[in-house]
C-alpha cells in the first residue's frame, strides 16, 4: 500500500485553520496533490473558533505540524503570533498560509502572488503600465491590488461602499508606484479599465455589478467560483471580454502553499481536478 494511501507516525501533517472549514476545497486539493507526487503528507480541517487564533497556531508546534493555511476570520490575527512575516503578508496584515520552522513560525500571503501567477499564466495578462478596476476593499480586494501594482500597473481603482473602508488597502499599497483611485459603486460604471475584478460576495445571490465600458480587450476576473456563472460573468462575455471565474486564483495560492511546505512543484493539473470535482459535489 503507497505511504500515502495510510497515515502513521511519519506522516507529515498540515490543515486549514477557519470557521467554519466544513465548506473548504483545500483538503480535497492538498490530498490529491499528495496522492499524485506519492507524498506521505495528509491535510486536514481544523475548525479553531473566533478569538482563538493564538492558540491554533500554538497547537501546530505542540501537536507536530509542518503549517497550515489560514482562512476567515483569522488571517489577521495570525499574522499578529507569527515569529517572521514576508512582505506581503506585512503590508496586508494578513497570513493565509502559516511554515512551522524548527525554532519559528513564518507568515506568508500567497493571495497575492497567486493572483499575479494567476493573471500571467492562465489569463496571459501582464499588469505593467495597465489599468485595473476592482471591487471591494476586503482582503482579496487588497491581495489582488498588492499584486497589481507590484506588478506596476499604471492605475488601480478600488470600488468600494464606504471609501473610509479603504485605508487598510491604502497602507498596503504604501510605497508603490501605481496611482490608486477609491470611488463608489455609483461611479464605477463610467471609469474604463483593462481589468475589471470582482472581490466581493456579490453575484453569488444573482446581484448585478456597474460595469465599466467592456469590450474584447477587457480581461475580467470574478473571483467567486459558485455559481460556475455569475451575472458579473454573463454579462462581460455577451460585450466580448475574456472571462474567468476565481478558480485560479485558489488554485494558484494553493499550489505556493503546496510549493512551501513541500519543497516540490505543485501539480496543478491534479489540483485543478479535485477541486473541479469537489464543486461538483456539491452542486
Amino acid at each position: 500500500m503507497p505511504a500515502h494511501s495510510r497515515i502513521h507516525g511519519g506522516t507529515r501533517t498540515v490543515g486549514i485553520i477557519g470557521w467554519p472549514v466544513s465548506h473548504s476545497l483545500s483538503p480535497a486539493i492538498h490530498n490529491a496533490a499528495f496522492a499524485a507526487l506519492d507524498l506521505d503528507w495528509t491535510y486536514v480541517p481544523l475548525p479553531v473558533a473566533p478569538g482563538d487564533a493564538a492558540g491554533g497556531v500554538a497547537g501546530l508546534r505542540t501537536l507536530g505540524f509542518a503549517g497550515a493555511n489560514v482562512t476567515m476570520p483569522h488571517k489577521s490575527d495570525v499574522a499578529d503570533v507569527m515569529d517572521t512575516l514576508t512582505d506581503d503578508a506585512r503590508r496586508l496584515h494578513a497570513v493565509n498560509t502559516v511554515l512551522v520552522g524548527e525554532d519559528r513560525t513564518t507568515g506568508h500571503n500567497t493571495d497575492t502572488p497567486g493572483f499575479d501567477r494567476f493573471l500571467r499564466r492562465d489569463a496571459g495578462f501582464d499588469p505593467a503600465g495597465r489599468s485595473a478596476l476592482v471591487f471591494g476593499a476586503g482582503g482579496a480586494a487588497r491581495a489582488c491590488a498588492l499584486a497589481l501594482a507590484r506588478a506596476a500597473a499604471s492605475r488601480i481603482t478600488v470600488v468600494a461602499r464606504d471609501p473610509a473602508s479603504t485605508m487598510d488597502l491604502r497602507q498596503a499599497l504604501d510605497g508603490l508606484s501605481s496611482e490608486l483611485i477609491v470611488t463608489t459603486f455609483d461611479d464605477a460604471a463610467a471609469i474604463p479599465a483593462d481589468l475589471v475584478v470582482n472581490a466581493t460576495p456579490l453575484g453569488a445571490d444573482g446581484e448585478e455589478l456597474p460595469l465599466p465600458p467592456i469590450d474584447d480587450s477587457t480581461l475580467v476576473v470574478d473571483l467567486l467560483y459558485h455559481p460556475a456563472i455569475t451575472p458579473m460573468q454573463a454579462t462581460a462575455r455577451e460585450r466580448g471580454a475574456t472571462v474567468f471565474g476565481g478558480l485560479g486564483l485558489l488554485l494558484h495560492q494553493a499550489a505556493l502553499s503546496f510549493e512551501l511546505w513541500t519543497g516540490h512543484p505543485a501539480p496543478l493539473e491534479v489540483m485543478s481536478a479535485a477541486a473541479v470535482a469537489s464543486i461538483a459535489d456539491r452542486s
